[in-house]
């Protein structure tokens, strides 16, 4: 019987696990609410149903007799998926009940607390109180927080809605903000962490915690004010020997709590000399526009390992035994250029850049002529895959394209952030 599966995701993180499926001989079913989705081009059936519409999908699934579902890179996508596969009893590495303790910020600190597990103090706050508490009585509600603080949605991905509060006088009006950007009726506020940062993508088998790739996260303050955006990622990380235990035994921790015995895992940590680990989020699926990064590193591929584990599990033990994060056969690096929200009329700097010796995969989000949008398809305004046989070069390839990366508005005004 040939298998049909449901790959949920159309844009261009989701191509390479299209034609992966084929190439195995799997009937291919894309579906999300992106019409023009890149991915759409290579899959045999396409349907443009929203994510969120958890029954239609269902309901589609069942019609055309699909046997698995995967998908990836994004927290709306994975609780999407757990819900419809539910629906349409389809095989998943987790079920709805357990989804809170991935996707509500709230219950994952409740989780790490409950265990002793190193996290940075916070404290949830009613937006009732923002709005009509007194000043008093807000500030006793973060009592005990270290500043500098930050306060961010209990129910949102990507950054959004991510205030950096460096005085007490300001914990209102940026906490407000953030509360622009949620439907729950509570923000979090907690403690910043400005240690070293951290990227952990891992794979649950049989319960166990198996550590596919740790790498340095490096962050750039843009604008002052503004919350340090990712830059640069960077594979192995310089601190394997400090962290890889320490991190591995938090997950392991987690997820005997939360019963997850199979599936992706990844984590986002703080680390400094002499304080050790401090986690900042815990999710149940890979990291978007990164896991290209343990291919050409450790030729450790993630689209095979999603597609193994709905139908070969086998060869998952295989690829599992097989990877060890301390033998890279290069270092690797992704660079993130974010920029301003303007019209984008010269990207020539961009596109000479793509074609520098040491770039795998270049990724240039817009065309000359589109405005930058805040959170849209295209999260960033391009992005470089560089290799190098040393982290020596690779730092040094990164301050060249840091240097040299342009782009400008109609006004001839720089577009792109500084890094």
């Amino acid at each position: 019987m040939k298998h049909k599966v449901l790959i949920l995701g159309t844009l261009g993180e989701f191509t390479e696990l299209v034609k992966k499926a084929k190439e195995k001989g799997y009937e291919t079913v894309v579906c999300d609410g992106y019409a023009d989705g890149i991915a759409r081009t290579y899959a045999d059936k396409a349907y443009t149903i929203p994510v969120t519409d958890v029954d239609a999908i269902a309901l589609m699934c069942r019609e055309e007799g699909v046997d698995g579902i995967i998908t990836s890179f994004s927290d709306l996508l994975l609780e999407c998926m757990v819900k419809i596969a539910d629906k349409a009893g389809l095989p998943c590495y987790l079920k709805p009940e357990q989804l809170s303790w991935y996707r509500d910020k709230s219950a994952c600190r409740d989780v790490l607390d409950k265990l002793g597990l190193p996290a940075p103090g916070f404290r949830k706050i009613s937006v009732e109180l923002l709005k009509q508490g007194s000043e008093e009585e807000i500030q006793q509600s973060i009592a005990n927080l270290q500043y500098p603080l930050i306060s961010k949605p209990l129910d949102k991905y990507g950054s959004r809605g991510i205030f950096i509060i460096h005085h007490s006088d300001e914990v209102r009006k940026k906490a407000l903000q953030t509360a622009e950007y949620t439907d729950c009726q509570e923000i979090l506020v907690e403690e910043y962490n400005d240690g070293y940062e951290f990227n952990m993508m891992t794979w649950v088998m049989d319960g166990k915690v198996n550590v596919i790739s740790i790498a340095d996260r490096e962050k750039t303050e843009m604008e002052e004010g503004m919350l340090p955006l990712s830059t640069r990622n960077v594979y192995p990380s310089r601190f394997l020997a400090e962290v890889e235990k320490s991190a591995t035994d938090i997950l392991q921790n987690y997820i005997r709590y939360t019963g997850q015995t199979e599936g992706a895992l990844s984590m986002q940590f703080f680390w400094k000399a002499g304080e050790g680990i401090q986690v900042c989020e815990i999710a149940a699926r890979f990291f978007g526009y990164e896991h290209e990064l343990t291919d050409m590193v450790y030729r450790f591929n993630m689209e095979e390992l999603l597609l193994n584990y709905v139908y070969d599990n086998e060869y998952v033990t295989k690829m599992l035994e097989a990877q060890d994060i301390r033998k890279p056969l290069m270092h690797g690096a992704v660079l993130y250029f974010h920029g301003r929200l303007k019209q984008i009329q010269e990207q020539q700097a961009a596109y000479e850049l793509a074609e520098d010796k040491a770039v795998v995969k270049p990724w240039i989000f817009y065309e000359a002529g589109e405005e930058v949008v805040a959170y849209g398809p295209n999260p960033y305004l391009a992005l470089y895959y560089i290799e190098a046989g040393s982290r020596e070069e690779l730092d040094e390839i990164s301050r060249d394209f840091f240097e040299k990366m342009s782009m400008t508005d109609p006004d001839g005004e720089e577009i792109v952030f500084r890094s």
